[in-house]
């Protein structure tokens, strides 16, 4: 029986043959992923809302009350603290960290008052819980409350453990990007 040995030419052009594939695969995923950010769509990775593709949708009013929305945080202090320590992912806001995911749950106004939990206008908010230190037992610094100024909205998610406006305190709403719409999400 007569075996077949491929030579350094059939070689070579299997490796090219390879490449090519291997190029046009990286190619169509990066047009793939340009489109999808561009077009608004965004992956949730974080236990603030349920894991899956998002889609920013434009607001065309200021954000309410109960809106989940997408918002770039301003490069502060605390929002450094959450990014050194991995509360906050990386990506394109100022600061270099990654637009959140939150509700909504006071707007300019409203009175906020931070104890062992947060309480809008004498309103207890549900899972809001102030944590004294994180899992690693760093210290955790509480915003003070007060009245949420002009252009800022208070923002929670009913993830426990969150980093959100019960530690950075009200974000400027010139910062929120639009609604977030679910697209294809699963919550554990």
């Amino acid at each position: 029986m007569k075996t077949f040995a491929p030579t350094d030419g059939h070689l070579r052009t299997r490796a090219k043959r390879v490449l090519a594939i291997l190029v046009l695969a990286a190619l169509g995923l990066a047009i793939f992923c340009a489109v999808a950010f561009f077009g608004g769509y965004r992956i949730n990775m974080t236990p603030s809302a349920p894991l899956g593709l998002w889609r920013i949708r434009p607001v065309g009013r200021p954000a309410a009350v109960g809106d989940l929305v997408f918002i770039c945080p301003p490069d502060t202090p605390e929002i450094r603290i959450g990014r050194e320590r991995s509360y906050l992912r990386a990506g394109l806001c100022a600061g270099g960290v990654a637009p959140l995911i939150k509700t909504v749950i006071a707007t300019a106004g409203q009175r906020v008052e931070v104890g062992q939990d947060i309480r809008v206008d004498g309103i207890v908010i549900a899972h809001s819980t102030i944590a004294k230190a994180d899992a690693k037992g760093r210290p955790l610094s509480a915003h003070p409350g007060g009245v949420v100024p002009d252009g800022f909205v208070l923002l929670h998610s009913s993830f426990e453990t969150s980093y959100d406006s019960r530690y950075f305190g009200p974000l400027p709403a010139s910062g929120v990007l639009g609604l977030a719409q679910e697209v294809l999400t699963h919550a554990p």
